[in-house]
């Protein structure tokens, strides 16, 4: 019985063969008729044998299946699993050092990257120009079949990454970011640069052979090769807006953390991280990072202002007036520092209002009172009318001079600022 099963299973084994075998010839020849449709059914019923098959068939298998899914680059051609035939061809073949089929076929990945690659800039340039998320998403698309077909050029999906958070796929842009973290990528790479000497402008070669040779030539000069910067603590940077945007900031948060373990000394990382923290409405932890910011960067006004508008939102009146007043120095057409300064000043007369109402009827008392509420008031003005100086379509601003002038008696400033209003108004 033994015996017996053996004899039957080499039988079986024997027939998997030649179904192989028929099959990689029904797909070869309808290949070479242009019958992709037939070639490709043939393929798929082979597949499934091919295990069994020796190296030689397997390389032949792949080589058809590439060739049936490119049709000759046609119209009904998937660009995807087309890459993905090729790529399994070029892996297999390397991994048993044969490479019958190889240059053949990266001949025409080549054809089509370059094809895509045009189509995908075009298509770029396009989404700019419109600037709808729709056609960011269909570069996306193509840069990220670019990468598909030739993984070496991790640019490219660098590239797909960033047009799909314009496209507002922040899902697939974060999802190509993170396969872009995972394989330490930094984008730092060489450029071959020379200056084009018919009209003087740079021009980057895809290698330096290339470029020596243009510059033997006398067509280029000024050869060079520049280094590109990481684009690492961009990609950290990325996934965490790309979370943000998703509204998951505990993601967004352990991206930005992870960036800051590997740049601790990021100023845009940890502005980030602020961001994320005011946008949780986490305002100790927001005004916090803004102040390692300001020991990072001490000539950033925006960030004297900001920690100015938190101290406000805390009560800190002079602290808050501390932090306005150097935003201002290092930046003296700062018109929003200027207003809040003065909002600052008329919340000192806060206490005094409070216990003018529980005067009401000590007139004495009430008058001494609104004495010290209008000489705060008096403090006030410069800084708005700065404000208006600044910025003179800021209703706010105008509406609170005609306020204070009214209060202070200064009649007519207030007739002048009155016309200002009713302009802006359009009465």
């Amino acid at each position: 019985m033994k015996k017996q099963f053996i004899i039957v299973s080499a039988f079986l084994l024997s027939m998997t063969v030649f179904g192989q075998k028929d099959e990689i010839k029904t797909a070869e020849k309808a290949i070479k008729s242009n019958d992709f449709n037939t070639a490709l059914t043939a393929i798929n019923q082979a597949e499934g044998l091919i295990s069994n098959a020796d190296d030689k068939t397997k390389a032949k298998f792949y080589y058809l299946k590439g060739l049936a899914l490119y049709q000759n680059e046609g119209a009904q051609m998937d660009v995807d699993k087309t890459a993905a035939a090729f790529n399994d061809l070029f892996n297999f073949e390397k991994s048993i050092n044969s490479f019958k089929y190889t240059d053949e076929i990266k001949a025409l990945s080549g054809k089509m990257v370059n094809g895509i690659a045009t189509k995908a800039s075009s298509q770029y340039s396009a989404a700019i120009e419109s600037k709808e998320p729709a056609d960011f998403s269909k570069a996306a698309k193509l840069f990220h079949q670019v990468y598909k077909l030739s993984p070496v050029d991790t640019v490219f999906l660098d590239n797909a990454a960033l047009i799909y958070y314009f496209g507002k796929e922040y899902k697939t842009s974060r999802d190509l970011y993170q396969q872009l973290l995972d394989m330490n990528y930094t984008g730092i790479a060489e450029e071959f640069v020379a200056t084009n000497k018919a009209d003087g402008k740079d021009v980057t070669y895809p290698d330096k052979k290339a470029m020596d040779l243009q510059v033997k030539l006398g067509m280029a000069e000024n050869p060079r090769t520049e280094v590109k910067e990481s684009r690492r603590e961009l990609i950290f940077k990325n996934l965490a807006q790309n979370s943000s945007d998703l509204n998951e900031m505990d993601k967004a948060l352990e991206y930005i953390s992870m960036g800051r373990q590997e740049f601790p000394k990021s100023y845009s990382l940890l502005i980030d991280e602020a961001n994320i923290y005011y946008k949780l409405g986490d305002n100790a932890k927001f005004k916090e990072r803004l102040e390692l910011a300001i020991e990072m960067n001490p000539t950033e006004p925006t960030l004297y202002y900001n920690v100015g508008v938190m101290n406000m939102e805390q009560k800190k009146t002079d602290e808050a007036i501390k932090y306005f007043e150097k935003a201002i120095e290092l930046k003296p057409d700062y018109g929003d520092a200027y207003n809040n300064i003065g909002a600052a000043i008329i919340e000192k007369a806060g206490p005094i209002i409070e216990e003018m109402n529980k005067s009401l009827n000590d007139f004495a008392k009430y008058d001494k009172l609104q004495k010290q509420q209008f000489a705060i008031y008096e403090k006030s003005v410069p800084y708005y009318e700065k404000a208006f100086e600044l910025n003179k379509s800021s209703i706010s601003v105008v509406q609170t001079l005609m306020g204070l002038y009214e209060n202070l008696g200064m009649d007519e400033k207030l007739e002048a600022i009155k016309t200002v209003y009713a302009e802006l108004k359009g009465e």
